[in-house]
């Protein structure tokens, strides 16, 4: 489903920006008491080596049905398409107050609602290795919280970059792995988001002899990969 956007050039979405009100959810939802949120789930401080499906919560698939898992059947699937329609509005407002272009696709992905920002110059809006588009995910997280009342695990992508990611991460995590299988010599690999992680560590688990872990704190948390005994 792709909603096609224009920007707005009035007076209002001036006032918009300068008021904050990019952070408010949809004004027809009512936002949800913060503490009805559950908690974060932490990595341990000094748990600096931990199995790959240790990850936080956003790197593995969850059957809650409170964040639209495979258990929560038809109403975890309706919950999904209400976090892309909140999403979507205050990504939709987003682009309005930056005065920039594009396309807002909406989909659902197995257990998580899945937002595409698609079309017009949007370099600046996925930064250097990603970090703006991570910061605008989080940010539209906490606006689908607000109005759900429950945690979002919605995964964004802006201009395709995480599609791109995806392969390029696949390909190393595959040479990587069979280094490892071939020399027996564990290797470390960059700092990665959870979501990098996720992906390294997929392609690991289908690799014969060998497995991944993630050790480190965040953000200079990493996958090790590393031959089996």
């Amino acid at each position: 489903m792709s909603v096609p956007h224009q920007p707005s050039t009035d007076t209002a979405t001036t006032a918009e920006a300068t008021s904050g009100a990019v952070l408010s959810p949809a004004a027809d939802t009512p936002p949800a008491e913060p503490t009805d949120l559950p908690d974060p789930d932490d990595a341990s401080d000094d748990a600096l080596l931990e199995p790959a499906d240790d990850e936080p919560s956003d790197d593995a698939p969850s059957g809650d049905a409170r964040s639209g898992g495979a258990g929560g059947g038809r109403s975890g699937t309706d919950l999904l398409v209400r976090e892309g329609d909140v999403a979507g509005d205050y990504l939709e407002r987003l682009l309005d107050i930056l005065d920039v272009d594009g396309d807002i696709d909406l989909d659902v992905e197995g257990d998580r609602a899945s937002v595409a920002i698609v079309g017009g110059e949007l370099q600046d809006l996925v930064g250097s290795d990603g970090a703006v588009l991570e910061a605008l995910q989080e940010l539209t997280r906490l606006a689908v919280a607000q109005s759900t009342g429950v945690r979002s695990r919605l995964m964004l992508d802006i201009g395709g970059y995480r599609a791109r990611r995806r392969s390029d991460l696949t390909s190393l995590a595959a040479e990587a792995a069979r280094r490892v299988a071939s020399s027996r010599q564990a290797e470390r690999l960059a700092p990665m988001n959870p979501f990098e992680r996720k992906v390294v560590h997929d392609v690991v688990a289908g690799v014969a002899g060998v497995h991944s872990e993630s050790e480190g704190e965040e953000p200079n948390r990493r996958v090790v990969v590393l031959p089996d005994a």
